[in-house]
């Protein structure tokens, strides 16, 4: 399977057009080959925390929100981050899951929050996991990543292949994002798809970059760190 890693200057708080850019890159993952193509956190709205507070109308209201209708049908399965509203005050980071039919597949809610993601999200309780093609996949979200028991526990699964929605910015973040994937890739023995924003990310600015490692920690499949698009790599 053919498989897709996306990168993208989000609009600040700008529901549709940001789905409009996320669809465009799925139309062109699709065209590349690839069945699947994985974004980058909160992919939606970009990673703009003070808006996600203060407008809970920025917060997608489940897997049918028709705001997502673009995306759902560009006619590849796409895992898109976005802040989703739960039975509680706060919103969850969560991964939704589509298949190239737009039919949901699964959603998983970050487990570990980052710092002050603490106060305006709220925490899930379950791990990420789904199967296409055959082929058992896993997910984690951008600080996830960071905790060894998380994907320990999907390699245990028989999960195959790791698909990581983050952001990493410049700075620090280009060697955490160097140093954390393929060491997932290299100690779990899973393929991992990084997704990143590239370019002005709230607070940061996205080091792009988004890849592809097989397992042992090769690199199959790297962009340049300042242009939206997506790299493509064959897992299996």
């Amino acid at each position: 399977m053919k498989i897709a890693a996306a990168q993208l200057t989000c609009v600040p708080a700008d529901v549709p057009a940001n789905t409009a850019l996320a669809a465009a890159l799925a139309g062109r993952a699709r065209e590349q080959g690839a069945e699947l193509v994985v974004f980058p956190e909160l992919t939606l709205t970009g990673y703009e925390l003070e808006a996600l507070t203060a407008d809970p109308g920025l917060w997608i209201a489940g897997a049918d929100d028709p705001r997502l209708d673009p995306l759902r049908s560009a006619g590849i399965a796409t895992a898109v981050n976005v802040a989703l509203r739960t039975g509680g005050p706060s919103p969850a980071i969560a991964t939704l899951v589509y298949g190239a039919d737009g039919a949901h597949v699964t959603t998983y809610a970050k487990r570990h929050l980052f710092r002050h993601e603490r106060g305006a999200f709220a925490a899930g309780d379950t791990d990420g996991r789904f199967e296409l093609g055959g082929i058992r996949f896993s997910l984690g979200v951008c600080y996830d990543n960071h905790f060894p028991a998380l994907t320990g526990r999907a390699a245990a699964d028989g999960c195959r292949v790791h698909l990581a929605s983050s952001l990493y910015g410049t700075g620090e973040g280009i060697g955490e994002r160097a140093t954390v994937y393929p060491g997932i890739a290299r100690e779990q023995g899973l393929y991992v798809v990084l997704a990143n924003h590239v370019g002005p990310a709230g607070p940061w600015t996205g080091c792009g970059r988004a890849a592809v490692w097989a397992p042992g920690g090769a690199p199959l499949a790297e962009a340049d760190d300042r242009t939206p698009s997506v790299v493509t790599a064959d897992v299996g």
